[in-house]
């Protein structure tokens, strides 16, 4: 039988080795049907992939069998993992629904590198699209954010397409039910607890009231805002490197290096405002860092009206007025006075009161000394159990370490990489342990 539901076959191509994300859900049970429908005359090799989150007990072990043997019927190599999700969750300070979507893809990324795959298909439909361009929007997202669910998505470690983005929920249970294809009914999805489950059962129900094609409109906004934001991120490559500098003038021409960037205030003043506000993101995310709407017209104040000398402090940003530029540097005027460096012997151990712990160090690696210093903006970690480098900026985040204490956040470096980082459980470096105890006070 043919498919019936709108895949985006534009995503697939002769001999893609395609892992299928399948919860037993309508939505990707329809995805793994239609896609095994199609495969021989696309010329795709299909793998079923399903995560139990090591949630919901009794009924997570019976969406594993019903997945499973779906893939037999379909004659699919299955693979599968289990998660405890809720001790993950708690271990990061992240709520369920995000730690299970980090977790869920961390491990299709493991999958994508180990089997190996080109890429990993998910079941977003138009409906998830209007759920989360509406959730962005409740949150004061920029453009960006508006753009929603992409389909496509370039990760570490490789490819994720959603074939139904175009697809609405309601065209998935009909195309199931003429297949006479059961699917499983997770209750969480009715638990309005969650953010996403309060949008879908009351706030965009209320919406149609007031317009019955809100999720079509949705969904088309997310579309004009993902096609203009790549205008932008093209046109902003172009005009960047005209208006941010790198380091600080030198007397005779010419700049000095520094770990700072400078934005050109008389040329900046000249565009129009929408190329001032995304200039100004764009240098902070050069510095590893991000301005919400607040902190981005604060800075556009600073550089179009501020005078030389005056100075702006955000999260993890300085700013300062020069007579022509704005100058931006990460961290804040704070961070200098708090921060301090040890080295430390490996093997060996060092005392470091400004942290309030001593540090040993046990290693089978040739002797060499590591450096134990506060975190700086663009330092990256491994965390255990997740796939590719974090910011340290965005796990401390989601430990909610604030104030001067997150200024001072100890990590020690190690050739350049960042092998133990306090309160978190990093990838282990073979050869190498790390203890901590607390100094007396």
């Amino acid at each position: 039988m043919k498919s019936a539901l709108q895949l985006n076959e534009q995503l697939l191509r002769p001999g893609l080795r395609l892992g299928v994300g399948v919860s037993g859900g309508a939505d990707s049970v329809a995805l793994l049907r239609a896609l095994a429908d199609r495969a021989a005359a696309l010329g795709l090799i299909l793998h079923v992939a399903h995560l139990h989150h090591g949630l919901r007990a009794a009924d997570a072990d019976a969406d594993l069998e019903f997945v499973r043997s779906l893939a037999a019927q379909l004659h699919i190599e299955f693979h599968s993992t289990r998660i405890d999700t809720a001790a993950e969750a708690a271990r990061a300070g992240e709520g369920i629904e995000e730690a299970a979507r980090r977790l869920r893809y961390a491990w299709f990324r493991e999958l994508m590198q180990q089997l190996p795959l080109d890429a990993m298909a998910t079941a977003h439909t138009r409906d998830d699209q209007a759920e989360t361009v509406l959730a962005k929007l409740l949150r004061g997202a920029w453009t960006e954010g508006l753009s929603g669910v992409h389909p496509t998505v370039e990760g570490l470690g490789g490819l994720v397409i959603r074939p139904l983005l175009s697809t609405s929920r309601a065209e998935v249970e009909a195309y199931l039910r003429a297949l006479g294809q059961p699917w499983r009914e997770d209750h969480t999805n009715r638990d309005t607890a969650f953010t996403r489950n309060r949008i879908r059962h009351e706030l965009l129900p209320q919406l149609e009231q007031w317009n019955p094609q809100i999720r079509d409109h949705l969904a088309q906004m997310a579309e004009l805002a993902r096609e203009e934001e790549s205008w932008w991120q093209q046109e902003l490559a172009r005009i960047a490197p005209q208006l941010i500098l790198p380091g600080v003038p030198v007397r005779g021409g010419g700049r000095a290096a520094s770990s700072g960037l400078a934005i050109d205030t008389t040329r900046l003043a000249a565009l129009p405002v929408a190329l001032q506000r995304r200039l100004i993101r764009y240098a902070a995310r050069q510095l590893g860092t991000s301005t919400d709407f607040a902190g981005t017209e604060s800075l556009l104040r600073l550089a179009l009206q501020g005078h030389a000398g005056q100075k702006v402090e955000l999260e993890g940003l300085h700013a300062e007025r020069t007579h022509r530029e704005l100058r931006l540097a990460a961290g804040n005027s704070a961070s200098t006075k708090i921060a301090a460096e040890y080295a430390v012997s490996i093997p060996g151990e060092v005392a470091a009161p400004a942290f309030g712990v001593r540090l040993r160090v046990a290693s089978t690696l040739t002797p060499q000394t590591a450096l134990l210093r506060s975190w700086k903006a663009g330092d990256r970690v491994h965390v255990r159990y997740t796939a590719g480098p974090k910011k340290v900026k965005e796990v401390l985040e989601r430990m909610k370490v604030t104030g001067s204490d997150r200024t001072a956040w100890p990590v020690l470096e190690l050739q350049g990489r960042v092998v133990w980082m306090q309160g978190v459980e990093l990838e282990p470096v073979p050869g190498l342990s790390v203890a901590v105890e607390p100094l007396p006070s």
